[in-house]
């Protein structure tokens, strides 16, 4: 499967110097279909880690990290076990957890397409209620959607003059998002609604969200 946004990704971190760290797949990678916790592992997912076994994305300043499966470490088998374990029933949707760092990115198998692509939220829980928010259609859209955050952040006037990081991801990014035609139609069509019920007791992320599908709160 080709993996322009991850393609994208690889490239925006090397362009702009922002830090990357890789490594090779396992020999024997999961495959597209393959059940993870007994949910169908995502396809572009598979692709992606057909390629890597692990990687750390913009170390230098907002990094993001592929959850490690390699010969030697399976720790996306791992985690997957435990967010069934503590998770799951918070949630009221099975997920699969891929990555993340301060906060952690999941895919939804019951909101996959027609080609089983699933697409992404981001999950904080960091509080008793887990919060989450959708943030692309598939794994790929992520990724192109994450590198374009990245180039945002490094020509942000004040990265510019001191190095710091201002913007955010997802909250900084709705114009970005709002170019994802199918989370915005799922956004919109209610699909989402389940898992965001804690999040959108927020005034902040209801404005989030109407930026994002382009209508008023």
């Amino acid at each position: 499967m080709a993996l322009p946004g991850l393609e994208r990704l690889l490239e925006v971190c090397q362009r702009l110097n922002l830090g990357l760290e890789t490594s090779l797949p396992a020999r024997e990678p999961l495959k597209a279909g393959s059940l993870l916790e007994g949910l169908p592992f995502d396809p572009v997912l598979a692709s992606v880690y057909s390629r890597l076994g692990h990687a750390a994305f913009a170390t230098e300043v907002r990094c993001w990290v592929l959850t490690q499966s390699t010969d030697t470490a399976r720790d996306l088998e791992r985690t997957n076990k435990s967010w069934r374990e503590d998770w799951w029933e918070e949630l009221g949707t099975p997920v699969i957890v891929f990555g993340g760092s301060t906060f952690t990115y999941a895919t939804v198998p019951d909101l996959a397409d027609t080609w089983g692509r699933q697409p992404v939220v981001r999950v904080d829980t960091y509080e008793f209620e887990p919060k989450v928010m959708p943030v692309a259609s598939n794994v790929d859209r992520f990724f192109d959607s994450y590198s374009r955050f990245l180039e945002s952040l490094v020509a942000h006037p004040r990265y510019q003059e001191s190095g710091e990081t201002e913007l955010t991801f997802p909250w900084d990014a709705t114009d970005l998002l709002a170019r994802d035609e199918r989370l915005v139609e799922l956004m919109r069509a209610g699909r989402f609604d389940s898992l965001m019920r804690n999040a959108m007791t927020s005034d902040v992320t209801r404005r989030w969200f109407a930026m994002v599908i382009g209508t008023s709160v």
